[in-house]
């Protein structure tokens, strides 16, 4: 309940609501799976380093639970670090998955003081050539794991974390939405499937408020008075296996699912897989070497960067 105060405080969210959502937390031993992803990523990470001969320490901080980043930024500021690369664990731009980022950055810095080190967020990466690879091998590996009379007929479904429309725009005309398509494209192009759909999950808040849709659940009741007999999500938003993914999709959805008669299978994330680490330290190559940055071309233009302003807020950058 401490940490889904943090993640929800100033939002109006209901009590009951909070704890509902801490009840799935209790399905895996009251702890999200993210800390144990992230400190395998950062081991992997470091594997990657060392292979390339590069003597950087990785550090670890977060927004709303242990390790804080206030506290990361002053040991790092202790250890005598005074300049380091931000990865962050979104791929996307928009306010939730690039700007607050950047505010994470600034107040991390600003209780430290200014004796801080420089912090500069390495770039977005929805269209990097490996994230895409990831992606596309994992709906391969997933379906897979179908039935063979209906894997041929399933439907691939691609999902993100839903937000509030009044937010869609505000660093960009629907910057984030436009990029999670852009993302489900090129991993549906990659894995040889030419009709896909783009769904959205996991919202919150009170039902007043419009957020985007359709709702995935929504989706698969649609897909299942169509008569589609299989499906393979692809949580294409997410890069780790979170509660988002493992009680929404893997026990909620996967249960209607079943219940419908649909076979179901999920695509895993990046996780901490090597590959994943790999495309951290290409990131950081390209920010210290200067190299141009990798990306995978789709049949439109690539819709918009940001995030490689140096410590700064990017809400303008966002929007180019």
């Amino acid at each position: 309940m401490p940490f889904l105060e943090n993640v929800t405080r100033g939002r109006g969210i209901p009590r009951e609501r909070l704890e509902s959502v801490a009840e799935h937390y209790l399905h895996f031993g009251g702890v999200s799976p993210i800390n144990g992803i992230n400190r395998d990523l950062i081991r992997a990470i470091e594997s990657e380093l060392a292979a390339r001969e590069l003597g950087v320490p990785v550090y670890f901080g977060n927004r709303n639970w242990e390790p804080f980043i206030e506290d990361t930024v002053e040991r790092m500021r202790a250890d005598g670090v005074r300049r380091a690369a931000v990865f962050t664990t979104s791929a996307w731009g928009g306010y939730s998955g690039c700007t607050q980022y950047q505010e994470d950055i600034a107040r991390g810095r600003d209780a430290v003081g200014a004796d801080a080190p420089e912090l500069t967020k390495l770039r977005q990466y929805f269209d990097h050539p490996l994230l895409i690879e990831m992606f596309a091998d994992a709906v391969t590996e997933a379906a897979a794991t179908l039935p063979e009379d209906v894997r041929g007929d399933a439907r691939l479904v691609f999902t993100a974390h839903s937000i509030p429309l009044r937010a869609a725009s505000r660093c960009g005309p629907d910057l984030y939405e436009r990029q999670v398509g852009y993302t489900a494209g090129l991993v549906a192009a990659a894995a040889g499937y030419r009709e896909y759909d783009q769904v959205w999950q996991s919202r919150s808040g009170p039902p007043q408020v419009p957020w985007l849709e359709p709702d995935v659940g929504d989706h698969l009741e649609a897909l299942a008075a169509a008569g589609t007999r299989a499906v393979i999500v692809c949580p294409v938003g997410f890069v780790a296996d979170h509660i988002e993914v493992v009680w929404d999709l893997d026990s909620e959805l996967a249960d209607q699912a079943a219940a419908a008669g649909i076979a179901f299978a999920r695509a895993t994330t990046p996780n901490a897989q090597p590959r994943f680490a790999r495309l951290v330290v290409d990131l950081l190559d390209e920010m210290r070497l200067g190299l141009p940055q990798a990306r995978t071309d789709g049949p439109d233009p690539v819709p918009g960067y940001g995030c490689t302003v140096n410590g700064a807020l990017c809400t303008a950058a966002c929007s180019s």
